[in-house]
């Protein structure tokens, strides 16, 4: 199984491309997609869904796993996410893949076993379950393979996850 991950935003999405054999995961791709704080918001989430697109038109991949808006007190902020994921989100029904979505204490438990998990925490199983040989970087491309590895499992755990979306 290939999967898609993102950690939406709208100035830094991260993204992975995770393949997905029984209990091996193979690592294609990882990085972040950013855009500039100078182009208005609607041009920003057009350079989103662009690149989205393109990802899933180089990799194929048969999955979507995206993280989950959690609660920000700045309500500005996670308006301009949401949008974001939205695109994102849309980008993967066009292309008619599965779409996933988690929350980041289901992420933290798949990838640590405890949901409060610190940041260096899921990065260092990051690294040791995708056998990489120092830490991804930037932040925002750790998180993408994060939620790549999460829904690997929960995929594994539950075969018939798409029944229950």
């Amino acid at each position: 199984m290939r999967i898609l991950g993102i950690d939406p935003g709208l100035a830094t999405i991260g993204y992975a491309l995770v393949d997905k054999e029984t209990n091996h995961f193979e690592v294609l791709e990882y990085g972040v997609i950013k855009t500039s704080a100078d182009k208005s918001d609607v041009e920003r989430l057009e350079i989103i869904h662009r690149n989205i697109e393109a990802l899933i038109k180089e990799f194929e991949p048969e999955e979507m796993a995206v993280e989950e808006l959690f609660f920000n007190k700045n309500v500005k902020t996670a308006i301009v996410v949401g949008q974001a994921r939205g695109v994102i989100l849309l980008a993967g029904s066009q292309a008619g893949i599965k779409v996933a979505e988690y929350t980041p204490l289901q992420i933290k438990q798949a990838v640590v076993g405890y949901g409060r998990a610190d940041k260096m925490q899921v990065q260092q199983m990051v690294k040791s379950l995708l056998n990489l040989s120092e830490i991804p970087r930037p932040d925002d491309a750790a998180d993408a393979l994060a939620i790549s590895i999460c829904h690997g499992h929960v995929y594994s755990a539950h075969s018939g996850w798409e029944e229950r979306l």
